[in-house]
C-alpha cells in the first residue's frame, strides 16, 4: 500500500473495496433486523402486531437473500467456500492494518499543482 494516500492515482481499487464494506455492512444490519423482527413477534400482545411484524420479518428475510445473492454474484461473499472466504478475510485484515498505519495528519497536506486550482 502506498502511504501517500492524498494523491487521487494512490485511490486505484478504493470504490471496489468501498462496494464490499458497504455491502457486508448492510447484509449485517439486515441479519440484525431479521433477529430484531424475530424477538418482537414472540412478545408481540395482539393479533394485529404480529401480523405485521411477521410481515415485517418476512420482507427482511427477503432484503438479507438478495444482499448475499448480490454478494455471492460480485464474489463479495464465499458462505460455501471456507478456504476462499478466509483468503478474503486475511486480505481485508492486512488492508485494515496498513489503513490504520497511514498518517492520517501529516504535517504537510498541501497539493497545489495537483489539481486544477483557479488561485494558485
Amino acid at each position: 500500500m502506498i502511504n501517500d494516500y492524498l494523491e487521487v492515482r494512490n485511490a486505484e481499487g478504493m470504490p471496489k473495496m468501498v462496494d464490499e464494506t458497504m455491502a457486508l455492512a448492510f447484509l449485517l444490519n439486515a441479519k440484525n433486523g431479521v433477529r430484531n423482527y424475530a424477538i418482537a413477534l414472540t412478545e408481540a400482545a395482539t393479533p394485529e402486531v404480529r401480523v405485521a411484524l411477521n410481515a415485517q420479518l418476512n420482507d427482511a428475510i427477503n432484503l438479507h437473500e438478495e444482499l448475499t445473492a448480490l454478494m455471492i454474484r460480485k464474489g463479495w461473499f464465499h458462505p460455501v467456500d471456507l478456504e476462499k472466504q478466509f483468503q478474503m478475510d486475511m486480505e481485508s485484515s492486512r488492508n485494515a492494518v496498513q489503513i490504520a498505519s497511514l498518517n492520517l495528519f501529516p504535517g504537510d497536506t498541501s497539493r497545489l499543482g495537483d489539481f486544477a486550482t483557479p488561485y494558485v
